[in-house]
């Protein structure tokens, strides 16, 4: 079954923040304001964008692919305090990270994941 960009970027979403609530965790952030200040920064549309564009050049073009998905798909949601660009893009990027979940890429996602820290 071939999934939308906005279910793949749902079933993302929860993969990215699971990443990097490990990450958070491993580089020693363990009070709770911490983890979340720190979470914010990678989780947030902005953050998101960010990331993608630091790991965009190692993307192959099925992945580039999915990111576009992501971007065009309808949203539900309005993007708050960023413009809605940088939301589009965040939804990619929470889309590849589905994308690649549902395929069992694991050591993709880790790989990817690897470069934006």
């Amino acid at each position: 079954m071939q999934y939308n960009g906005q279910t793949l970027a749902y079933l993302g979403d929860a993969v990215y923040e699971l990443l990097v609530r490990n990450h958070l965790l491993k580089i020693g952030v363990s009070k709770s304001g911490n983890l979340h200040e720190e979470a914010v920064k990678w989780t947030s549309a902005k953050g998101q964008f960010e990331k993608l564009k630091r790991v965009e050049p190692l993307l192959t073009e099925q992945e580039k692919n999915i990111i576009h998905r992501g971007r065009n798909a309808k949203l539900t949601r309005k993007a708050r305090n960023v413009d809605l660009a940088t939301y589009h893009y965040a939804t990619g990027l929470e889309a590849l990270f589905g994308y690649l979940h549902l395929k069992n890429e694991y050591e993709r996602i880790d790989k990817l994941f690897e470069e934006m820290t």
